[in-house]
């Protein structure tokens, strides 16, 4: 089977999948209003489409019920801009049109569920799952394809009850060696985001001022993975490796590890709910130690 970089157009050439937001309860809070993040958005989509003919994106909405493919530039009629102009009008509309059926959907399934001791979070981990999944198909496609990469714009508070999911696809895009950048809008950081962008080697970044999100996007994230090796990119400071717990899905900074599946349990268990393990004596460790063990789960 050929290596994944035989099969690249070259190294400036990119696949971007972006992780989209559209959690209704996030965005009912927040300062800046939806349309005006998403102008923001399709402008820079536009233009990392418009650095390379044979750029390609790939956007997922990630809502708080469900996420869904709503964009792709390879399925729309000159998605690629290959002659001025032409392109626009079949991005902006498309991908519009969706992302309005998904939010009505999304928000009707969101009233259904019972969410009075859930955090208003966004479906992060299938939107990972489903960015993962794509990009396996194109490396399976046989043909030359762009470098991938996967972008999140997350403004919704993590999910404590996602962290197994995260972790998983967090692994996996390490394993697959593409990178996950992460853009953080919300009032508070993301641990989730931070861990994706330093395990697997990708940028995080906090705008300051959400009315400068574009020039942020372009100077930041357009950057293909080449390119990023003569520019100056933020670089991680205090990333937060603190995990969630199996047993109520709670954010601890001590806890209790099994030995053999490395599970993390906020409370003394007899046994393992994951891997079914007796616990003899139990030690206490830090959880920080206990990220790290976790990160390098894959390479044992």
């Amino acid at each position: 089977m050929a290596s994944v970089a035989s099969k690249l157009y070259s190294d400036d050439v990119s696949l971007l999948v972006l992780l989209l937001d559209t959690n209704p309860f996030f965005w009912s809070t927040t300062s800046i209003k939806f349309s005006q993040f998403l102008s923001h958005v399709l402008a820079f989509l536009n233009a990392v489409l418009g650095l390379n003919q044979l750029n390609q994106v790939v956007v997922i909405a990630t809502g708080y019920s469900s996420c869904d493919y709503i964009y792709d530039s390879s399925l729309t009629p000159n998605g690629n801009f290959e002659s001025s102009g032409s392109g626009m009008p079949a991005l902006f509309g498309s991908l519009l049109e969706k992302l309005e059926d998904f939010a009505a959907k999304d928000e009707e399934l969101s009233k259904e569920e019972e969410h009075e001791d859930r955090i208003a979070s966004s479906l992060l981990s299938g939107s990972l799952s489903m960015a993962l999944c794509y990009i396996q198909r194109v490396f399976r496609s046989g043909h030359l394809h762009p470098q991938p990469r996967i972008l999140c714009l997350q403004g919704s508070p993590d999910g404590p009850e996602q962290y197994v999911a995260v972790m998983n696809s967090i692994f996996s895009a390490q394993r697959l060696m593409v990178p996950i950048d992460s853009c953080y809008i919300g009032t508070q950081n993301s641990a989730f985001l931070q861990q994706a962008s330093y395990i697997t080697g990708g940028v995080h970044h906090t705008p300051k001022q959400l009315d400068g999100l574009f020039q942020y996007l372009t100077t930041i994230f357009a950057t293909d993975l080449h390119s990023r090796g003569f520019v100056q990119l933020p670089k991680p400071v205090g990333v937060d490796f603190r995990a969630s717990c199996f047993c109520h899905k709670k954010t601890i900074d001590m806890g209790y590890i099994c030995s053999v599946c490395l599970s993390i349990f906020c409370e003394h268990h007899k046994k393992c709910s994951t891997c079914g393990s007796v616990f003899g004596q139990s030690k206490l460790d830090d959880v920080s130690s206990v990220s790290n063990k976790k990160r390098k789960a894959p390479d044992t």
